[in-house]
């Protein structure tokens, strides 16, 4: 039986190139799947096309922009989901819809074998093949670049050889992803992490230095789910979009970090991503007035491993699931608005108001109306201090501390 291949493509040099070279290595057929998260760029027919010029037996383009946004993006606003304290997961994200996709292609066209242009060194081979080995671990993978040692320098040579209709004269410094989550920017003179990033790196944010107005707006959650900005009703790919927007153009949300791989190494990575740190900012801050403070705090350590599950490839695991549902609970409260203003590369939130608030005007004031017993007070210092006031005479009794 002739073997099927079932291609994670991209449009770009390595991807088109791995069509013939794959129908060459195994002998079989390529079907090109491609993905719209809502990375921009080239027109996604023209993608297609391009697949099939190369030699692809089928080619499909899944338009998955809002599926992404509901089911991949909303996830990790209500979990305030920020790598290492202050990466918003713009890859790690998009992997596993793309894996899933993957499989339903596999499905649809009989495919025995799915192969992505990840390299050894990176977590993006993790994130496919770990979530392949979850949705469907009979198909075979096979990934060029890392298990053929497949280079640029080769992928050149091969494309003029053959002559695939492909521009193998444009060569970027950087090796850059992107999606409606943010873009991601590496390699290059960014790999000496003395050097400074420069406004040429940069796409979806203009440079926060530039003097302009602050943008004020409110976003209004349900649940923890953006449902409308400035009072018109958004999806969570409309309400995504306009913060990319407008936070962008204020220069929110860039980062420059270096972050701790899957792989055990360290790596240098530019991002930018003005929605999803404009979304996150204001949920964070409309849970702070929602959740109560245990609850809170729990959530806190939930979050962070939340993330670094998700960075990990770990999307369909059973932590994951599991932590899903919990944090799905703690977001019945979470509703109401959150007033932020946009400038200097920031986004500060300036006032929060919500129907379940927990925060209580009579118990919090200074002023006249206090509704705050302080007769109690004095009491509760005394038995909350116990514990420590008895270590500390056991210690003075014993010659300790």
């Amino acid at each position: 039986m002739t073997e099927r291949v079932v291609l994670a493509y991209s449009g770009g040099l390595d991807t088109s190139v791995a069509i013939p070279y794959l129908a060459e290595q195994t002998g079989g057929e390529v079907i090109a799947v491609a993905v719209d998260l809502g990375q921009g760029g080239e027109d996604m027919n023209v993608i297609r096309q391009r697949a099939l010029d190369c030699g692809a037996v089928e080619s499909e383009v899944v338009d998955a922009r809002d599926e992404f946004a509901a089911e991949y993006c909303l996830p990790a606003i209500r979990a305030n989901a920020l790598y290492m304290d202050r990466y918003p997961l713009v890859s790690a994200l998009s992997r596993p819809l793309i894996v899933k996709h993957l499989v339903t292609a596999a499905k649809k066209y009989g495919g025995t074998i799915v192969s992505h242009g990840c390299t050894g060194k990176g977590n993006d081979q993790v994130r496919f093949e770990v979530g392949l080995g979850a949705l469907a671990p009979d198909l075979k993978i096979i990934a060029p670049a890392r298990d053929f040692a497949w280079t640029r320098d080769k992928a050149i040579a091969f494309a003029e050889e053959r002559g695939l209709p492909i521009d193998v004269s444009a060569k970027s410094p950087y090796s850059i992803d992107q999606n409606l989550w943010g873009r991601a920017v590496e390699t290059g003179f960014l790999e000496d992490i003395w050097n400074g990033p420069i406004e040429d790196l940069y796409s979806y944010t203009a440079d926060p230095a530039q003097e302009r107005d602050a943008d004020e707006l409110t976003i209004t959650f349900d649940a923890g789910v953006p449902v409308a900005v400035d009072g018109e009703t958004v999806t969570p790919y409309q309400a995504i979009l306009e913060l990319n927007r407008r936070a962008g153009a204020q220069g929110v949300g860039r980062l420059d970090m270096v972050e701790d791989r899957l792989v055990g190494i360290k790596s240098r990575e530019v991002y930018e991503a003005p929605g999803a740190i404009a979304l996150i900012t204001a949920h964070q801050e409309l849970e702070n007035v929602t959740v109560e403070r245990d609850l809170a705090r729990f959530k806190r350590g939930v979050d962070q491993r939340w993330g670094e599950l998700v960075y990990d490839g770990l999307w369909f695991s059973p932590l994951k699931h599991a932590l899903d549902a919990f944090i799905d609970d703690a977001q019945q409260h979470v509703s109401g608005e959150v007033r932020l203003t946009l400038h200097g590369g920031r986004a500060t939130v300036t006032g929060r108001r919500s129907e379940a608030s927990l925060y209580d005007f009579g118990m919090a004031t200074y002023d006249t109306g206090d509704t705050f017993d302080q007769s109690l007070a004095k009491g509760f210092v005394q038995l909350w201090g116990l514990p420590s006031r008895m270590a500390a005479a056991r210690d003075a009794r014993l010659g300790g501390f």
